[in-house]
This record gives C-alpha cells, sequence and structure tokens, in this order.
C-alpha cells in the first residue's frame, strides 16, 4: 500500500463491494421475514442487479410515522420460546489452526474432517442470506483460524453483498498470528469488529501455552488495527484472555494496564470445559475473583452499562482510553438475553454453545447439488437456472436452484431454535458432559476430536422413541432434517434405574448342547466366557454405541442357561437363553447397555460354538423389563 493511500480514510473502503457470485436474493419459496432495523451508512446505499453487477440504488426517503405502522415483525424462525430474537450469527469457516492452544486442542492432536465435509464459499454465503433475510444484522467468522482459510478475503466480499439487506457488521475471531497480512483487504471488503485471542503479554509464556511461536505477529497485527483505527477504519478490537489459575493469571494487572493509552477492550474468560482441553475446578479464575483483584490496584474502577445482548460484563479504570470485559460463562451465565447461534464448519447449527444438540443445514442445502459440496461451478449453474427461472424459460416447478430448499431451511432453523433451553446447564454438570471440543464451536482454533467425530455425525444404532406433549411419537436420536444428536440429559435428576435384555443362540445340531454342558469344546468354557464377555461389553456401551451416555453403572448379570429342545422336530431346538441385568444410578435408563451385555454374550457363544455348528442363529434381542426414571416400571407382557 502506498503512501498516499494509508492516509486515505478506511470507512470508505466499506461500500460498492462487487462479488462474482449472486449477491441477491434470488429465491422465493418461503415469505420473507425481515427485522426491521435500517442499515446506517455514511456512503450511498447500493442494489445488486441479477447478473451480479452492482447498480446505484434510489435515494432514502424519510421515514414516516404510517410506513412504522407497516414494519413487518422479527422473524418468527429465529425467535424462541422465551422471545429471544437472533440477530448474531457466528460461522465457523475452517477447522485448520496454526497454535495448538492448551484450553483448546488436546495435546496429541486431532484429525481434520475430509474437505467434502466442510462449507464451500457458496454454501457459506447462501446461508447467511438466508438467515440476513430472516434478521441476522451480524455475522461473526470463526474457526478454527478463519485467517488461514485460503478464501477468507474473497467470502468477507461475499457476504459484504449483503449489505443493503440489513447485514450491519462483519466480525472476526481470530488469534491474530496472520491478520497483519490480510487485514488492508479485509476492512475493505466490510470488516468492522475483530475479537483477537491472546493470553499472555509475555512471549516465552506465549510459546508455552499456544505451543508455537508467534506472539510478535500477533502484536504486529494489534498495532496494524490501532493503526488504522488512527486513520478512521473505525475497528472495534476485542482482546480475550481465558484466564486460567496458577498459568496467566498473573497477567490480569498488565493487561488491565494495556487499556491506559490503548483504545481496546480487554475481555477476561473464565476458564470452560471443552473435550480435550483437560479442564479442572482448580484452574479456573473466577469473575469475583478478577474483580476484586484488580480493586486492589484500580480502586476507582466503574461499571459501564451493558447492551442487553452483551456476553461480556464492562467495566472501565477513570482515565483509561480502552475498557475491561468479563466473560462469566461459568459463575454468571448470561443465557436470558442470548442472541447467537452458530454454525460449525461441516455445516451443523448449534443453538447453545454449552449444547449437544446439532442440526444439518449442510445436507439439506446440497440436496440442490444431488448431495454434493456447491462449488462456483455449481453455483453459477444454479444462478442461471434460477434466472431463467424468473424469465419463465424453465416451468417454476422444474427449478433446481437453492428455491426448493429454503423452506425446509427455514423449518429445520425454526425447530432447533424452539427447542433452544433457557439456560445451559450448571458448573458441576458442564464438566461431566459431552460436547464438541470449543476449537470446533467458533474460539479460536479449530479441529475435532475422534470421539466427538463420532458422536455427532454417525447415525445411533437402535434409537428411542419419545411422545411430545402432543403424543406424537418421535425418534428422540435424530433431529428433524433425519441427522443423528445426541439427547441432553443435563436438566434430569439422578434415579435408580434397571434394564434387563434377553435373547438366544439357537443350534441346528443336537450335538452342541452336551458339549458345552460337558465343558468339551475346544476354546474352552462357553458360558463362563460369554458371561464375562457381557458384563464387559455392558460398561464399554458408550465406547460401541456413538449416542449413548457414559454413565456410572453399579451392578451388571449376565445369566445364561442351557435349554434343550422340547419335541422331536425340534421346532423349538436346543438353545442357550440369555439374560443382562444392568443397574445404575444416574439421569438416563441403562436399556442400551442391557442389550449390549446379551448381545455381545450371544455373540460369544456363537464364536465359541461355530466350529461344531455353522447353522446357529441368535434371535430375541430384546428389552424385558425397564424401571426407574420419570416412566417408571415397563415389563415385555
Amino acid at each position: 500500500m502506498g503512501a498516499s493511500q494509508r492516509t486515505r480514510p478506511f470507512r470508505t473502503f466499506r461500500h460498492g463491494i462487487s462479488s462474482s457470485l449472486l449477491p441477491s436474493r434470488h429465491w422465493d419459496a418461503a415469505p420473507r421475514q425481515t427485522s426491521s432495523r435500517a442499515v446506517s451508512s455514511s456512503a450511498a446505499p447500493v442494489t445488486s442487479n441479477i447478473d451480479g453487477s452492482i447498480a446505484p440504488a434510489p435515494e432514502p426517503t424519510p421515514i414516516r410515522s404510517s410506513r412504522l405502522k407497516e414494519t413487518k415483525p422479527f422473524s418468527d424462525f429465529l425467535t424462541d420460546t422465551l422471545h429471544r430474537q437472533h440477530d448474531y450469527l457466528r460461522i465457523s469457516v475452517t477447522e485448520r489452526c496454526n497454535l495448538r492452544c492448551v484450553y483448546c486442542m488436546p495435546e496429541e492432536g486431532v484429525p481434520l474432517s475430509p474437505n467434502e465435509h466442510l462449507l464451500t464459499t457458496p454454501e457459506i454465503f447462501m446461508l447467511s442470506s438466508v438467515f440476513v433475510h430472516q434478521g441476522v444484522t451480524k455475522i461473526r467468522l470463526t474457526g478454527g483460524e478463519p485467517t488461514v482459510r485460503r478464501d477468507i478475503v474473497p467470502l468477507m466480499q461475499q457476504l459484504g453483498t449483503l449489505r443493503p439487506h440489513g447485514l450491519k457488521e462483519i466480525c472476526l475471531t481470530t488469534n491474530g498470528i496472520s491478520l497483519h497480512r490480510k487485514l488492508d483487504s479485509m476492512v475493505e471488503a466490510g470488516l468492522t469488529g475483530v475479537n483477537l485471542s491472546l493470553d499472555t503479554l509475555d512471549p516465552f509464556q506465549f510459546q508455552i501455552m499456544t505451543r508455537r511461536k508467534g506472539f510478535a505477529a500477533v502484536q504486529k497485527s494489534i498495532d496494524r488495527i490501532l493503526e488504522m483505527n488512527r486513520l478512521g477504519a473505525g475497528i472495534r478490537l476485542k482482546i480475550n484472555c481465558v484466564v486460567m489459575r496458577g498459568v496467566n493469571d498473573r497477567e490480569i494487572l498488565p493487561f488491565v494496564e494495556m487499556t491506559r493509552e490503548k483504545d481496546v477492550e480487554v475481555r477476561f474468560i473464565e476458564y470452560m470445559p471443552f473435550d480435550g482441553n483437560k479442564w479442572s475446578k482448580k484452574k479456573m479464575y473466577s469473575y469475583g475473583e478478577m474483580l476484586d483483584l484488580i480493586r486492589e490496584h484500580y480502586p476507582g474502577l466503574d461499571k459501564v452499562r451493558d447492551h442487553k445482548n452483551d456476553t461480556s460484563k464492562t467495566w472501565q479504570v477513570p482515565g483509561h482510553v480502552g475498557r475491561l470485559g468479563f466473560i462469566t460463562s461459568m459463575t454468571h451465565n448470561f443465557c436470558g438475553t442470548c442472541n447467537r447461534l452458530r454454525i460449525t464448519s461441516d455445516g451443523n447449527l448449534k443453538v447453545c454453545l454449552f449444547g449437544n444438540a446439532e442440526v444439518s443445514l449442510r445436507d439439506i442445502l446440497r440436496r440442490a447439488n444431488g448431495g454434493s459440496p456447491i462449488d462456483e461451478q455449481a453455483y453459477e449453474a444454479m444462478k442461471q437456472i434460477e434466472m431463467d427461472r424468473r424469465q419463465g424459460l424453465v416451468p417454476h416447478e422444474q427449478a433446481l436452484g437453492i428455491a426448493p430448499a429454503e423452506a425446509e431451511l427455514l423449518h429445520v432453523i425454526g425447530m432447533a431454535v424452539k427447542r433452544k433451553k433457557a439456560k445451559h446447564a450448571g458448573m458441576g454438570e458442564l464438566e461431566h458432559m459431552k460436547n464438541r471440543p470449543m476449537i470446533l464451536i467458533g474460539g479460536t482454533c479449530s479441529a475435532r476430536h475422534p470421539q466427538q467425530q463420532q458422536q455427532h455425525r454417525f447415525f445411533a444404532a437402535a434409537p428411542r422413541v419419545r411422545k411430545d406433549d402432543d403424543e406424537k411419537p418421535r425418534l428422540t436420536h435424530v433431529n428433524p432434517s433425519g441427522a443423528a444428536h445426541m439427547v441432553s440429559i443435563s436438566s434430569k435428576q439422578p434415579t435408580s434405574r434397571t434394564a434387563v435384555a434377553a435373547c438366544a443362540v439357537h443350534f441346528s445340531k443336537p450335538t452342541v448342547l452336551p458339549l458345552i454342558g460337558a465343558n468339551s469344546l475346544t476354546k474352552g468354557d462357553v458360558l463362563s466366557v460369554a458371561r464375562i464377555a457381557g458384563i464387559m461389553a455392558a460398561k464399554r456401551t458408550p465406547d460401541l454405541i456413538p449416542l449413548c451416555h457414559p454413565i456410572p453403572i453399579s451392578h451388571v448379570s449376565v445369566d445364561l442357561e442351557l435349554r434343550p429342545g422340547e419335541d422331536e422336530d425340534q421346532e423349538k431346538k436346543d438353545r442357550v437363553e440369555i439374560r443382562a441385568t444392568v443397574s445404575c444410578d444416574g439421569k438416563t435408563g441403562v436399556e442400551m447397555e442391557a442389550l449390549t451385555a446379551a448381545s455381545t454374550a450371544a455373540l460369544t457363544v456363537y464364536d465359541m460354538c461355530k466350529a461344531v455348528d455353522k447353522g446357529m442363529r441368535v434371535e430375541g434381542l430384546r428389552v424385558v423389563l425397564k424401571e426407574g426414571g420419570k416412566s417408571g416400571r415397563w415389563e415385555m407382557e
């Protein structure tokens, strides 16, 4: 950038961004429901032609009182049962990261998803457009580390074309390592805010906490943002610091001092439990403790009035240019006014950071392309079909663009938002609750823990059926789009629970049962080995059935009984009948544990006897008794 350009006010870079993707709303499967919020701008507004070019929009007219009466309400699809309006969307654009922060990623590292599982730029743009036209005014790009995505700047340019449709803010959460190299282009594309994650001001401690070098690069990014702001860029800069006792708590005061002369908001975040980050209550440094420490050195610390949807509690030291914020997810949750939704890098909608329920939007979107990722070429073809449909060149009902899927997208989004709970689980439950790692939900870096990959991507065996209040049955482990998800048990109370499952191994030869009874098979004691196998399997059920909760089992018994055939025709042939009983004191039932125990015992019998009878059949696997929990006692008749 030349010297003349560097002195140019950056506010002028946020308007008139052109795009190779279709910027205007070109599908009409569902009625448009938008927020009444107006988009403010210091430059003339722009509109988009159907071919993607930018044309000047007519001058705005003053808002009259009669028009205010006609203002449409906020989208019902983005409003939950507690009347919270979700106008803030966070999108994870990559799983990759150039750091390995100790509270984000397991030390041993994690595998990455195949590229075809991740959202493409056209898919991110289309989903963003759907949300913006329903009232979303703020989009934050997260990761992983979003700056490592090769087309991050073109993606932001595409999102910039949504400004005439209601998008006000395009923000970024980053670790700052590569930001300084792309920042100028991002501001031109419409960047309005940066949340930069930095947990230490000590270059050596930085290398310990991130397992990488790069402190100088982060500092360069911060300095560049402040420099651009002095030239008029208007980027809201927040520095996020995760405070961990005994690790970086001694740096709270140096971070406070950072706000003396720099126009920045330093936000201290309570250490939160996510899979793979070895969370411990002893490591958590609470909001109250931080305030007490800061007040000792800055007695005049003042509370600043927060916006109703702010995630942080804001304070300021008198005389300091910057401010302080505290994100208190563990000790003082802010769920009552939550207005945030999240889309993971693989296209799942997540309505709560601490919830494990997810809905696949990607799969619905890709149906318009035969289930394949929608790349630039596919998207251009879809745009052409839509333009032809608008011009009457193809029948309306034969349109293959995104229009047929939008109604389903909005239906699925609306149902997910309506299921959002009043607040997330408490501290004691969060540390034991299965969830994606923070790095995949939209923190500062992103990757996937292998066990979480299974729990959120694979279908569960034998999903349970639940009835809603209107007594309409539905599968609890399958969401409205057909994807599997784990059922939350955080609100349930522990009770004593028991389940009994049964099955049988039927033999085709009458010689097998006497051999088992005499313990004469070459592999050994069939009944004893099968009994041990069943008990071990019950304890390993969460590892075998992806969506089962790990629970503390208090009792397992597996009984095997030899039953001779009851008539000469051997209509009921020789068999081993198996009955497995499992008990626990927990929040969910143990039917799956009992079924796993019985079936594994049966398979062990099969394995030990197959040398003498290849015609065996394992039959009749079922739950015969269940008691405890909300539904009480149930017994098969």
